[in-house]
């Protein structure tokens, strides 16, 4: 098996961005599954150049792509990505796209096709604290993994996507006011590299109880 993991270089005025840290700092080889690591840009259109370029490069079977969720204080898998750009910031291009479908002839939203149940309960087996989100943003992150899957969809039939959200690194939150949750960097590694172990060994887990009141 060959895994694509990607992670973001820094944006919105932070020197370092937790998921290409992490991602740097996986192991090459996670169970049988060959790791091949890649710093994507936090820009709407050149990021999804470089997917689609690194899959038809790599040919993977599983993409999983890693973005920071500043204010989040657990790892969270993400369920489902949405045909919708709504930039509160700019992304590293400048642009700041609004009420924007990020594929025209894409599908209202698309449903990560990864174990994610099963990937939560094997990180909070080892206890770090994980939970499935049902929404990605509306910023680059949710762009990326609505991309991934688009492929998938029209392209990459028997391609796996999915993407996780990973909280600041305390030397981000220590500068900012309110100071926020963080987590420390090895954690952060620590649980990918569970999650990747979970898609792996397609491990399952139907009790687990999810979702959201509000």
């Amino acid at each position: 098996m060959k895994i694509l993991v990607t992670g973001f270089d820094p944006f919105d005025k932070d020197i370092v961005n937790p998921a290409y840290e992490a991602v740097k700092k996986l192991p090459n080889r996670i169970k049988d599954a060959e790791i091949i690591k890649l710093e994507i840009p936090t820009s709407f259109e050149r990021s999804k150049i470089a997917i689609e370029e690194a899959i038809d490069k790599y040919s993977p079977d599983v993409v999983l792509s890693i973005g920071q969720a500043g204010g989040r204080n657990d790892i969270t898998i993400e369920k489902v990505a949405i045909n919708l750009i709504e930039a509160r910031i700019k992304d590293n291009d400048g642009s700041q796209p609004l009420d924007t479908t990020i594929r025209e002839d894409g599908e209202t939203a698309y449903f990560t096709n990864l174990p994610i149940k099963g990937m939560v309960s094997h990180i909070k087996e080892n206890n770090i604290p994980a939970t499935i989100s049902y929404t990605a943003g509306t910023f680059v992150c949710n762009s990326v993994m609505y991309n991934i899957l688009y492929l998938i969809n029209k392209k990459y039939n028997n391609i796996k996507g999915g993407f996780i959200h990973v909280p600041f690194l305390p030397e981000q939150a220590a500068i900012k006011n309110p100071i926020p949750s963080s987590m420390s960097l090895d954690m952060i590694c620590k649980s990918i590299e569970l999650a990747i172990e979970a898609i792996v060994l397609n491990k399952q887990d139907n009790k687990l109880v999810s979702g959201e009141t509000h």
